[in-house]
């Protein structure tokens, strides 16, 4: 047994063993077997949640995903960073021979051999997730999603000091090392928090004798929280939009409203002209965008139409309504569905994968529109005041 993995705790009565692995090896798979059959505890924590677990039980989860739902659900950001971690884990994975959650898997069947309780010991990822997204700024939110897409698509190989590294990170963490310095939110909602949580679960699980399976990165946070007291429910919460980002949100619609209505007080013809303006660059620039990533000639026009209103109206996306359209006529099939965490990795498997093309198309309409939106609003304010 590689004793420099499992650390032994004493809290209060129980005897908690932390056997600290990387998720993409497979000798801490057997790490995992071994060290629960020797012990036969009465519980197992394992470092996923209901979500996860729904995932690594059914690898093929992806083949049901309802594209059109994902866009309706407002959920294709979310959609898009589960896509680019799993499918980073899975690269690792195939490098190395094995499979993605092959400790986990061990962990619920040696759990279920020796007839101990299984205890899901993570935060919900859609929670951690979110929690760090909304601590971000825009222009930290941009930096994020470009360091994530460039950094996964590299085609690097895995050595044996490689997985050493890995079994000091978290299976979350080792998809975005590097960016906690730029990131300080990152890691203390990524690392620190789930720490805190990770150690209520697991102290909190029931029976004497616990093992739990976690990534290496979190052993030594895991076991200083042990001894301490968790505010559980404060870092297991989803914060809401800042006041000012709300305000915004409404103030910038409301704001070029009355600038239009300001224009056609003066002049019905002034009025027309920035009606016009606005019409033109919001909906060039939306389906500009929309045609850059290719996508469907109804698509595009869809962006067109929709981008000059949805502009003006913070509950509606002009991303919404082209994605819809491009799901719709090109619906991805199962092939494209079993392909996304390898095509996501470079432009061209996204280009020809319709799921992601369609997710693309989503993100690109929306962002024209957005700069649209600047453009012809700057134009406006400067022509009329």
């Amino acid at each position: 047994m590689d004793k420099d993995n499992v650390t032994r705790l004493m809290y209060g009565d129980k005897e908690i063993i932390l056997v600290g692995t990387a998720h993409v090896s497979k000798e801490s798979a057997e790490l995992v077997r071994q060290v629960i059959a020797e012990e036969t505890p009465d519980s197992v924590c394992i470092e996923l949640d209901e979500q996860r677990y729904d995932s690594i039980q059914n690898p093929k989860r992806w083949e049901s995903t309802d594209i059109v739902k994902v866009v309706k659900s407002k959920k294709v950001g979310f959609l898009i960073a589960n896509l680019i971690l799993s499918g980073y884990q899975k690269k690792l994975a195939k490098k190395l021979g094995t499979n993605v959650g092959g400790e986990m898997l061990e962990a619920i069947a040696s759990a279920k051999d020796v007839n101990a309780q299984l205890v899901l010991a993570d935060r919900n990822i859609q929670t951690t997730l979110l929690r760090i997204w909304r601590k971000l700024s825009l222009w930290e939110k941009l930096k994020l999603i470009f360091s994530l897409t460039f950094s996964f698509g590299e085609d690097t190989e895995i050595s044996s000091e490689d997985l050493q590294e890995l079994l000091k990170e978290d299976m979350l963490e080792s998809a975005i090392s590097g960016l906690r310095k730029q990131f300080p939110a990152v890691g203390q909602i990524l690392i620190s928090e789930r720490d805190q949580y990770l150690a209520f679960k697991i102290k909190n699980a029931p029976g004497q004798k616990i093992v739990a399976v976690l990534g290496g990165a979190h052993v030594p946070g895991v076991k200083k929280e042990i001894f301490k007291e968790q505010d559980i429910e404060s870092i297991s919460v989803i914060p809401p939009k800042s006041k000012i980002s709300k305000i915004t949100a409404w103030i910038i619609p409301a704001l070029i409203t009355g600038l239009f209505v300001y224009a056609f007080i003066m002049n019905i013809q002034t009025g027309l002209q920035q009606l016009s303006a606005w019409v033109l660059w919001t909906g060039l620039l939306a389906s500009l965008f929309t045609a850059l990533c290719l996508g469907h000639p109804l698509s595009i026009i869809t962006s067109f139409i929709a981008a000059p209103i949805t502009t003006l109206h913070p509950m509606l996306a002009c991303g919404w309504f082209a994605g819809l359209v491009e799901a719709t006529i090109k619906k991805p099939t199962v092939q494209d569905v079993q392909n996304i965490q390898e095509d996501i990795f470079s432009l061209k498997g996204v280009l020809k994968n319709r799921f992601l093309k369609t997710l693309l198309v989503v993100i690109m309409s929306n962002i024209g529109a957005s700069i649209g939106t600047f453009i012809a609003g700057t134009g406006i304010i400067r022509n009329l005041l």
